[in-house]
């Protein structure tokens, strides 16, 4: 068992801690927390996803009740990780202030330090960006100023807190929803109807885990309007707004109705059937709206659309985006109502 408590950076290998007796029953993610606090429930509970925590010699799942004396096994990340240092990394800076930064994320670009991606991510390239404030907010899960993301291939609009008070507002405004998230994709196939809504619960894919799926049970709840912006082709221009923020959720409703974002490799979107070929999957960020971390004012980014975007609209015949999205609604759909046990936003929110 370790008798001191490293710092992040010191963090390798695996390490074995003992349950407390003041934890009793805690979910295991949170008494981890707990016993770690300067790492996040949500850091853990990727660990634990990700295989590298068992207690008492097994896996388990985030939510399994401890003991007090039951034995806790963690396998820190690889310690390079932690090594991080400014990089020049290509994005587009839509605005800034002192607070935050709103970015146009490129395609083929992952937000952060992860096992496969040490480095020339966007966190190293905020350092190179803006050293003195970044390198103030790194912290265990070495993703200063990072209070949401999109996937690697998913390209758009981010707003990153530029210091901690920032950062605390922001993520606090994506928990309670005062934001709002509207993308655009093409997603293979036609649709009757010009608008519709796709309510479901999603949770881990029972066989592969590191893919998400529509459950019936033990799932969160989630929550996708779209609108139908144009059809060629077989393949149909949608714009979407989502009003949960489950990992890979636009992905996986758009699967789950046999209707997958072209060029989406993991949710089906490849094949024969796909009409063009595409570098990756076409789904982007088109607008972010949310209460400046400082004045509360909700303030509104567009991010233009990527050269290769606009390339696969135009071989498939689809409009062309130039103008602002089209109102979907407020952030919550007049008359409804959410469940009882509604949990918030997940800490893992992706698209």
């Amino acid at each position: 068992m370790s008798e001191a408590t490293p710092s992040p950076a010191e963090r390798h290998g695996t390490e074995t801690v003992t349950v407390p007796g003041e934890h009793l029953r805690l979910r295991l993610d949170l008494s981890l927390a707990r016993l770690f606090p300067d790492h996040s429930r949500g850091y853990f509970q990727r660990c634990i996803r990700e295989g590298r925590v068992r207690l008492n010699g097994r896996p388990v799942q985030p939510k399994k009740p401890v003991m007090p004396g039951n034995i806790i096994e963690i396998r820190w990340p690889q310690k390079e990780i932690y090594d991080l240092v400014p990089q020049e990394v290509d994005f587009e800076v839509l605005t800034e202030d002192r607070d935050v930064i709103v970015i146009n994320k490129p395609p083929d670009l992952v937000v952060h330090p992860a096992e496969g991606h040490l480095d020339g991510t966007l966190v190293h390239g905020l350092l190179h960006y803006d050293y003195d404030s970044f390198r103030a907010m790194i912290d265990a899960t070495m993703r200063p100023g990072i209070v949401h993301r999109l996937d690697k291939d998913t390209s758009g609009a981010m707003v990153i807190a530029r210091n901690l008070f920032a950062r605390q507002q922001l993520k606090k405004a994506f928990k309670e929803r005062l934001t709002e998230k509207t993308y655009v994709a093409i997603i293979l196939g036609e649709f009757g109807a010009v608008t519709g809504t796709i309510e479901t619960q999603i949770g881990r894919h029972p066989v592969r885990r590191m893919k998400m799926a529509v459950v019936e049970e033990g799932g969160k709840y989630a929550l996708t309007k779209y609108r139908v912006l144009g059809t060629s082709q077989g393949c149909s221009l949608m714009e979407i707004r989502i009003f949960t923020g489950r990992t890979h959720q636009i992905r996986v409703h758009f699967s789950h109705l046999h209707h997958p974002i072209i060029g989406d490799y993991v949710y089906g979107g490849k094949g024969k059937h796909i009409p063009i070929e595409v570098p990756r999957q076409m789904l982007h960020a088109w607008k972010l709206v949310f209460p400046h971390p400082r004045t509360g004012t909700m303030r509104q980014f567009m991010a233009p659309i990527p050269p290769d975007f606009r390339q696969a609209l135009e071989q498939l015949g689809l409009p062309i985006l130039n103008g602002m999205p089209t109102p979907m609604g407020p952030t919550i759909p007049e008359g409804w109502v959410p469940p009882d046990d509604l949990p918030s936003d997940d800490e893992e929110d992706k698209q």
